[in-house]
């Protein structure tokens, strides 16, 4: 315990394979002779398949499977991909329109796969493409973010996907009526591609009989479920493995066709296949992230208390169901309801929609990210709209140290917290006294200058139970692990963390990922779960090793396994001056034929969830001129509990936060009105850049966990949970000056410019 307090900041051991370009990523992994698949998609938003031959590219030279939606099921696979539908206000469930593994009859979205074409080589697959003779009539498209519209599917009148509600609808329409002050904010969050650094992509080879399915996801037992429902196998005969992913943010946590249908056809052609997306093609076909609008309302008594909270948000769903894109709008974000504040008189309604757009699904924070962006943009409007510091309602608000464990109106029960503590500590880490200066002198300098404050609180998420087990060999040990790596620096965490409980050297021990076949079962990486349920499967596992270490030694000193403790890094025994490390015990019992205690394992399961939380700061600069915005400073104080690695917590935040810039000034999906997608390459989707980024000042201040043994918070998504609102609230400070009151991300250049001459004009006018 003593030893983990120190926080020790280890560089991650994976970057020099990484950065030396021995990486293994899925296309650099694909067998010899592997063929391609290649997937004809829409290029229509809603129409109905009247004509489908592919007789011609069955023909085509080097061609050995074309495969429709008709010709799946022929061979036998379930073809309807299944998504997590949310319970309505009237108790009835939301709409569960069928998603076919590949078009069925008609197309729902530009990008969505028809047919897939297996050939010797990628372009022979992309040749044979050309000869599918596919025609499709237009139907009507509905793209916009509201209710009604022309319908797209049958079980979904309006294009509602559902209506969700959460809380006690008359108590807070009452305490609005009743309230001293009432402001109201419409808060439109806007939809992203998520553009991982590695595109989607998968190959499926046969192995010894078995099949093997190894794609760029966050975990292999979901997909291994999948594959024997969908193909109708013995899960005993298949494996699915993830090899290094390069960055997966949610999206590569979903179910996708591509990976079932060339699964399929290795299966059925009995070689390898291959397919990887290209660019535009992810950006046609990747879930995408946020897209919603919501219309929020705060109360307060004539004191600035917040007596009650009213929310109505439309979501977009896409043209389908994803795996969790219903819960992710709606459960998930009403774990963060309220944030940070003390208020118990809340409403939250959410309605989903269906549109002819690619679906959606979990985007870094899944939920929380949006909740936390609305709360605090009406708290900051509010403090406008009332004349008060925005620091100080937030203040005012705080749920107090003494109030701990606190169940919030959603029903989370905070387990920790010190609001204030970190919200002080952030005023003197971005030098809040000096901003009145450096706002003098961006005005001397013909600039605007704002500072936004945004005070998160994150809700841990995904499975509760996760296994550690630890080998013993020859020169060191294996660790397997249940949870995925996408670039986190995993390798150097659990590695450093094990050490930390055994003294067993970091560079003698291995962590095994992402292999089904190795690891019996995992959650896999997603909610921030990794480093709280992994690590303590890891403590767990450790005191198992201790304790059969310990009779082992025991029976084999003849003493009591009384007499035999464990400092970390050695055995002790009672009146004896024998003190050996793990590795030594390990060396004695394979000596001793005890192959038995070589290998150890444990299950843990949480009951409950840690609450990381945190206070951005930032600071943009503003050119009236250009449009232009700077983010100039940024500052974040978190309370992520106990470290294991504070460099590593550092980089995850600085990750998060430039996730979250990019949203705020550059990233916007833009279809037309027919549905095309306007931005399917990076020639026209904002992706932010260096010189969108600033330099991060992050500092910590601790607040122990109680939900798990070693008092962590998970920090994978707290950045992009408070980049939003601290982005949003500063360009709208800066902007108020020149009377602009209102503003939607992304803070482009020329939105900006339209905003600021608008102002000026309406100014003109009165």
């Amino acid at each position: 315990m003593e030893k983990f307090g120190k926080s020790q900041s280890v560089k991650r051991v994976e970057d020099t394979r990484f950065l030396t370009g021995h990486g293994r990523y899925v296309d650099d992994l694909v067998p010899d002779g592997a063929l391609h698949a290649y997937f004809l998609r829409s290029t229509v938003a809603h129409g109905r398949i009247t004509e489908l031959d592919v007789a011609d590219a069955r023909e085509a030279p080097g061609v050995h499977m074309v495969a429709t939606v008709h010709d799946l099921e022929e061979a036998g696979v379930k073809t309807k991909l299944g998504g997590v539908t949310v319970k309505n206000r009237d108790g009835s469930r939301g709409a569960a329109p069928v998603r076919p593994m590949l078009a069925k009859d008609r197309v729902c979205h530009v990008g969505e796969a028809i047919v897939m074409i297996v050939a010797d080589s990628l372009a022979a697959a992309r040749d044979a493409a050309e000869l599918i003779m596919l025609d499709i009539d237009d139907l009507p498209v509905h793209v916009d973010l509201a209710i009604g519209g022309d319908q797209i599917h049958e079980e979904a009148p309006e294009n509602l996907a559902f209506d969700w509600g959460l809380g006690d609808e008359a108590a807070t329409e009452a305490a609005i009526g009743e309230a001293a002050h009432v402001v109201t904010v419409d808060v439109f969050d806007n939809r992203v591609i998520v553009n991982s650094m590695e595109p989607r992509g998968c190959y499926a080879a046969l192995e010894d009989g078995r099949l093997h399915l190894a794609f760029g996801g966050q975990g292999v037992w979901g997909t291994k479920a999948d594959l024997a429902n969908y193909l109708g196998m013995d899960a005993a005969d298949i494996r699915v493995t993830n090899p290094d992913v390069g960055g997966g943010f949610g999206m590569k946590a979903m179910r996708y066709p591509e990976y079932y249908c060339v699964a399929h056809a290795c299966r059925t052609l009995g070689q390898p296949v291959r397919w990887m997306s290209d660019r535009s093609e992810a950006m046609l076909s990747d879930n995408a992230g946020r897209d919603l609008t919501t219309k929020a309302t705060l109360a307060f008594d004539a004191n600035y208390k917040i007596t009650a909270y009213h929310i109505d948000t439309i979501a977009n769903m896409g043209a389908y169901n994803s795996q969790f894109a219903q819960p992710i709008q709606t459960d998930l974000f009403s774990k963060v309801l309220m944030g940070t504040y003390d208020v118990q008189t809340a409403y939250m309604r959410t309605r989903g929609i269906f549109t002819n757009t690619t679906p959606v699904d979990a985007y870094r924070g899944a939920g929380r990210p949006e909740a936390i962006f609305v709360l605090e943009r009406v708290m900051d409007e509010a403090a406008r709209q009332l004349g008060i510091d925005p620091w100080s309602l937030r203040e005012k608000n705080f749920i107090a140290p003494a109030k701990f464990p606190y169940t919030t109106v959603s029903g989370v029960t905070y387990d920790v917290g010190d609001f204030m503590q970190v919200l002080n500590a952030a005023a003197r880490e971005a030098d809040r006294d000096g901003f009145a200066a450096r706002k003098a002198e961006s005005v001397n300098a013909g600039k605007l200058r704002g500072q936004g404050l945004c005070y998160y609180i994150e809700s841990i998420l995904g499975d509760p139970t996760e296994t550690t087990k630890v080998a013993f060999t020859d020169d060191g040990a294996l660790i397997y692990v249940g949870t995925q790596s996408n670039g986190q620096g995993h390798e150097t965490v659990y590695a450093q963390f094990l050490s930390d409980h055994t003294g067993i050297p970091a560079d003698q021990i291995t962590v095994i990922q992402g292999d089904s076949d190795q690891i019996a079962t995992g959650g896999g990486t997603g909610g921030s779960r990794s480093v709280t349920v992994q690590n303590t499967a890891t403590l767990a596992t450790v005191e198992t090793i201790v304790e059969t270490f310990s009779a082992y030694l025991a029976d084999k000193e003849g003493v009591a396994a009384a007499a035999v403790s464990f400092d970390d890094e050695r055995f002790r025994i009672a009146g004896s001056n024998l003190t050996p490390t793990m590795l030594d015990v390990a060396e004695m019992a394979r000596t001793d034929g005890r192959d038995d205690l070589l290998t150890q394992s444990a299950q843990i399961t949480l009951e409950n969830r840690s609450f990381p939380n945190g206070a951005h700061v930032a600071e943009v600069e503003i050119d009236p001129d250009t449009g232009v915005v700077t983010v100039a400073r940024y500052t974040v104080v978190d309370d992520f509990g106990n470290l294991i690695n504070p460099m590593l917590a550092e980089g995850q935040v600085h990750g998060g936060v430039a996730q979250g810039i990019g949203q705020a000034l550059t990233e916007h999906v833009v279809y037309d009105e027919d549905g095309q997608l306007l931005t399917a390459s990076f020639m026209d989707y904002g992706m932010p850049r260096a010189d969108n980024i600033p330099m991060i000042a992050f500092s910590t201040e601790c607040t122990p966990s109680l939900y798990n043994p070693m008092g962590m918070k998970g920090c994978g998504e707290a950045g992009t949970v408070g980049a939003l609102a601290a982005v949003t609230n500063a360009v709208i400070d800066a902007l108020w000056d020149v009377g602009v009151r209102e503003a939607e991300m992304p803070f482009t250049p020329h939105r900006i410019w339209q905003l600021i001459e608008k102002a000026k004009g309406d100014s003109a006018a009165a």
